[in-house]
């Protein structure tokens, strides 16, 4: 069965209309012109001052190149074609007798066909003086024929539109302007790779096709496949391995054409889809491995800004800088999408450092042994269960929390149920991480104060400490987020599960089988209650006849039964 793609729209017919009225109502400094292009929205102290003028253009759907970088110190104008389709020579002849101020107007065109063509049809026929500025950035495209068009213009267009808008700001003619844009975009290398194909709002389909476990290296940002389509079904292809691959053709063409020089900006651009922390995740990885290729990294920039529709990939680009460039990108502009960038970007593990150690003192703890090892068993399943009853992040908080506590569990109840709450506390966060690990360190304090270890007590010590824990906890817990019994949340398990304790007799095995049993009851009622506290709670009756993931897991705590028990 095909896909079926959602997009928001009116019309296919005044999708692009619309759009474009929507991109320019919500643009700070710019205004639409009915010839077909998008101007700075000049006042009257600038209308008439003698400078060189920027602009740029090409199909729609990269947005938020080119508009987006309208602004002083970037573009003057950007001429929108139809979807993925360059603006046609008369819209871009408007935008460039518009933009002149008598100083001439610089082109940047990325190295398409289609755009090449108009721009330069609308040069040849303009009364101002244009210089054109050639991006064609894309290794993936770089073939050594003559017949070939060469390498696309990628990610590298909004460096080039940056430092090209800087050196007109700041009052260069209209040759040096162009030279020193051309410099970048010659130093500039890019390539990218696509996880999923983006889809079309006008005709809800796929950009192209990649099947499950596919992923297309080299991709354009008009949809176009890539040079290679690599399937990895059964395999680990890990970022590092991606944007190594990606930095072996980028580096390698860069040498190939003679661009010298050690210090380069790295920009990482998402082409839609790909989340923020996707992102960042691959510019510290590309800082990282460009530091170790013995290049200094002299100004880093990440963020979804030339986008092929809503593609889930990302393109790493590099451009060769020397001090010139690097004033000319740091140069201030109002343009609303220019991201900025980080000077001298370096990469460390963001590991927080949690020095609280295990405790391992004597025998084992096996009441608390078997509490984690029932955990281990099922952290998947609590995970997928949360995901129909919650945000799905359950089963991940108790995997951070626990996954790596060395079994079996060594010392007394009190330390190890201390060493329990902080471990929630800590390493799980969010609901479950407060709510458990205030329920552990209630436990931790009621065992240590009536100075019982289930290693060596009694049933009725351990009973009797054992209901005072759990009474607390429950005290403790609806004291901090006022849920109570019947709220669809690990206190219906645990509510039960301390009255049992009162009266629970016999052995340690003994007394928390007893406890058990309530303790599953009430996790099983927790499917048909509509949640009234947690994340469940949002989800109204969707989430009503989905067992409570929390209260599951509170029953390991005295017995074992499977998450598809409840």
């Amino acid at each position: 069965m095909a896909d079926t793609f959602k997009s928001f729209r009116n019309s296919t017919d005044h999708f692009m209309r619309e759009a474009l009225g929507g991109l320019v109502a919500a643009h700070p400094c710019a205004e639409w012109h009915d010839e077909g292009f998008v101007g700075l929205l000049l006042d009257d102290a600038t209308k008439g001052e003698p400078r060189v003028a920027v602009i740029s253009g090409g199909g729609s759907g990269h947005e938020p190149m080119h508009a987006g970088f309208i602004g002083a110190g970037m573009l003057d104008a950007a001429c929108p074609g139809l979807l993925f389709t360059s603006p046609n020579a008369v819209q871009i002849g408007a935008a460039t007798e518009w933009a002149n101020r008598g100083a001439g107007v610089v082109h940047v065109v990325k190295n398409y066909t289609g755009d090449v063509m108009n721009f330069t049809v609308a040069a040849n026929h303009a009364d101002a003086e244009v210089a054109q500025v050639l991006v064609d950035d894309d290794v993936a495209t770089e073939i050594d024929n003559d017949d070939s068009p060469g390498r696309r213009g990628t990610g590298a267009t909004v460096i080039v539109e940056k430092i090209a808008g800087a050196a007109a700001a700041r009052g260069d003619d209209l040759q040096a302007v162009a030279e020193v844009a051309q410099r970048a975009a010659d130093q500039s290398r890019s390539m990218a790779v696509a996880l999923q194909p983006g889809h079309s709002p006008t005709s809800d389909r796929a950009t192209f096709d990649l099947g499950e476990g596919q992923i297309e290296i080299g991709v354009g940002i008009h949809g176009e496949p890539g040079v290679e389509r690599r399937d990895i079904a059964g395999a680990q292809l890990t970022a590092a391995a991606l944007v190594e691959e990606l930095l072996d053709s980028i580096l390698s063409s860069l040498r190939d054409a003679g661009v010298k020089g050690e210090d380069v900006m790295l920009f990482v651009n998402g082409l839609g889809g790909t989340s923020q922390l996707e992102q960042d995740l691959v510019f510290g990885e590309a800082v990282k491995q460009l530091t170790q290729r013995g290049l200094k990294v002299r100004r880093g920039m990440r963020g979804t800004l030339v986008t092929s529709l809503n593609m889930a990939g990302i393109s790493l680009t590099v451009t060769v800088v020397d001090d010139e460039l690097i004033q000319l990108i740091d140069a201030d502009t109002a343009a609303p999408a220019w991201p900025g960038t980080v000077a001298d970007p370096e990469y460390a593990d963001a590991r927080m450092v949690d020095d609280e150690t295990q405790p391992d003192s004597g025998e084992e703890n096996t009441w608390l042994t078997g509490f984690v090892e029932r955990l281990a068993a099922s952290y998947d399943d609590l995970t997928a269960l949360d995901r129909e009853a919650g945000d799905g992040d359950f089963g991940q908080n108790m995997e951070a929390a626990f996954g790596d506590v060395d079994r079996p569990v060594r010392g007394a109840d009190a330390e190890v149920l201390n060493f329990f709450a902080h471990r929630m506390l800590v390493r799980a966060g969010g609901t479950s991480g407060a709510v458990l690990g205030t329920l552990f360190r209630q436990m931790a304090d009621a065992f240590e104060d009536a100075g019982v270890d289930s290693r060596d007590a009694d049933g009725a010590a351990f009973a009797g400490a054992l209901a005072e824990g759990l009474k607390r906890g429950v005290d403790a817990i609806t004291e901090l987020g006022g849920a109570k019994e019947g709220d669809n949340t690990l206190v219906d398990a645990l509510a039960p599960a301390a009255r049992a304790a009162k009266d629970a007799t016999g052995s340690v095995d003994e007394v928390l089988a007893h406890v058990f049993a309530p303790a599953v009851e009430g996790a099983k009622a927790t499917r048909g209650m509509q949640a009234k506290k947690g994340r469940a709670s949002y989800l109204g009756e969707s989430a009503k006849d989905v067992p409570d993931p929390g209260a599951i897991a509170v029953t390991w705590l005295f017995g074992n039964a499977g998450v598809d028990e409840f």
